[in-house]
């Protein structure tokens, strides 16, 4: 720690009353925050697998989502030509670079992977997690989930697994930090669309990205 910063520390501790830690405190409170240990947990989130299921698209409709129900992954391009059809949109689509979407039958949709462009309305991507609590999204960055493909495309469609419907965003963090190495640089959790109210207190979608957010929930 550099001498300032331990200046700062101390007159806070000075204005406060206390005494600098001793090296047990320190030990305890590094033990407590390496045991991730959770707090309160809601009781609406302890629920089975259907009841946490149905829990998560009334939550994720609420914040004006669609939720759109599949089989299976393989079912994910027509569901996709479909949308983009009955939005008016043309069939062309930005996909992150995951390898989940290999070897798939895209037909006659015209696909780019990556980074979405500048004059892309549609774009594809896959969460790490879902939050039936709230009907949250989290989507990690990384080279195979760019960032940005949750911000700038119109149309914001996103596949979740079944498999990776959790009650509360506790268990979300706990299940990345098993399957992660490290933490990525960014974790985004989405609840809906973009909106605001700012403007006249009336709320307004797709003011800081996507106007539309639908999900794609496949049972495998």
């Amino acid at each position: 720690m550099s001498d300032a910063r331990a200046k700062i520390l101390s007159s806070i501790r000075q204005a406060q009353g206390r005494q600098a830690l001793d090296a047990a405190r320190k030990l305890d409170i590094e033990t407590s925050i390496a045991s991730h240990k959770p707090y309160l947990i809601p009781a609406r989130a302890q629920l089975d697998t259907e009841a946490m299921r149905t829990l998560f698209i009334a939550k994720a409709e609420e914040v004006s989502a669609r939720v759109l129900a599949l089989g299976a992954r393989t079912e994910v391009p027509a569901a996709v030509r479909a949308l983009l059809a009955e939005m008016a949109l043309p069939p062309i689509l930005a996909v992150t670079p995951d390898p989940c979407w290999d070897g798939m039958d895209w037909g006659d949709l015209s696909i780019h992977k990556g980074s979405p462009r500048a004059d892309d309305m549609a774009g594809l991507a896959r969460a790490k997690a879902g939050i039936a609590e709230t009907g949250t999204l989290m989507l990690l960055s990384g080279a195979a989930s760019p960032t940005l493909m949750n911000f700038m495309p119109d149309v914001h469609l996103v596949v979740l697994e079944e498999s990776r419907l959790l009650g509360t965003y506790e268990e979300a963090w706990a299940q990345l930090r098993r399957e992660s190495n490290a933490m990525p640089r960014a974790v985004n959790l989405i609840t809906g669309p973009s909106r605001t109210g700012d403007i006249e207190q009336t709320i307004l979608l797709g003011a800081h990205g996507p106007r539309r957010l639908i999900i794609l929930l496949v049972k495998e």
